[in-house]
């Protein structure tokens, strides 16, 4: 058996879920490619229903995406964090500029050992 647990600090979590979050629908695409940065590892992978894509001008391209679709929203976190060895879970919802969610859901992320996401897989509902 090996060890594969690294500590993750909660704190640090939260910031780095919460930073890609709001790089998801940042609409300024050099803010949103900073954000990308600063929490993604470079050959991150994001794997959600309707998109997927890995590494950072990808990322960003699949939020801009997403931002054209829904234009004026915002992610936000609608739980705490559970996290175990190098992965983490949270649940969220797409807010529009009215207050109404659009969608929510769940992900599931991996991080490195750097603390950085690794992958990200999205579910709807």
């Amino acid at each position: 058996m090996t060890n594969t647990d690294i500590t993750l600090d909660p704190a640090a979590l939260e910031t780095t879920v919460d930073t890609w979050l709001a790089a998801y629908c940042e609409p300024d695409e050099a803010r949103r490619a900073e954000l990308v940065a600063q929490v993604w590892a470079p050959d991150g992978e994001l794997v959600d229903p309707p998109l997927a894509g890995a590494g950072h001008d990808t990322l960003v391209a699949l939020a801009g995406a997403v931002l054209g679709q829904f234009p004026g929203h915002t992610f936000q976190r609608t739980s705490a964090i559970d996290a175990h060895h190098t992965y983490a879970r949270y649940s969220w919802q797409l807010v529009g500029p009215d207050g109404q969610a659009a969608v929510a859901g769940l992900d599931v992320a991996e991080l490195g050992a750097d603390g950085k996401l690794r992958k990200v897989v999205g579910f709807f509902g």
